[in-house]
C-alpha cells in the first residue's frame, strides 16, 4: 500500500468532455497542486451517493479556499463518473475513472468483490502535495469514519 511521502504511481485518467473523449496524465493532474484524493468503491452505490461524494460536494468552496483540489477515483469507466459527476452536481471535483483498475492497483488500495463487481478501490483518501503523499486515511471494511469530507477538511 502507498504510504505518506511516497509520490502517487504514474498513470492516465480518460474524461468524457464537451470536446469528446480527453486523455490527462498524472503529472498534469498532480503536479504543483495541494490535491485531496478520495476512493470510493462504486459510482451510483449507496454510501458513496448518499455520503461520500456529496459531502465534498458540499464542503468544495472550502476546500477551494485552502488552495486544495479535489478529485474522486472509482473503479469505472469514464462515462459512468460523468453520469455520476452530473447527477451529483458536482462539477468542482474532478472524476478519475480507473476503468481497468490498474491506478488503484498501483497504489496498493485495491479490493477485490468477485462477481459482485470485480476489483473495486478501498474507501480511502488522501492528501498530496505536488504528487507526493502528505496524509493517507484508510477505512476499514463496511466503515465510512475517516476519509469523509469533514474529517480531510480538519487534517489540512
Amino acid at each position: 500500500m502507498i504510504t505518506v511521502g511516497q509520490s502517487l504511481p504514474v498513470g492516465e485518467f480518460t474524461f468524457i468532455t464537451a470536446e469528446g473523449k480527453q486523455v490527462k496524465d498524472t503529472q498534469a493532474l498532480f503536479a504543483d497542486k495541494r490535491v485531496v484524493l478520495f476512493a470510493v468503491p462504486g459510482a451510483f452505490t449507496p454510501t458513496c451517493s448518499n455520503a461520500h461524494l456529496p459531502g465534498y460536494v458540499v464542503l468544495a468552496d472550502q476546500f477551494k479556499a485552502k488552495g486544495v483540489e479535489l478529485c474522486c477515483l472509482s473503479v469505472n469507466d469514464a462515462f459512468v463518473m460523468k453520469a455520476w459527476q452530473e447527477a451529483q452536481n458536482a462539477s468542482a471535483i474532478t472524476m478519475l475513472a480507473d476503468g481497468d483498475g490498474s491506478w488503484t492497483r498501483a497504489l496498493g488500495l485495491a479490493k477485490e468483490t468477485g462477481a459482485f463487481g470485480g476489483v473495486r478501490a478501498q474507501r480511502f483518501a488522501l492528501i498530496a502535495n505536488d504528487g507526493v503523499v502528505e496524509r493517507l486515511f484508510v477505512e476499514a471494511p463496511g466503515k465510512f469514519e475517516v476519509s469523509d469530507a469533514q474529517s480531510l477538511l480538519a487534517a489540512l
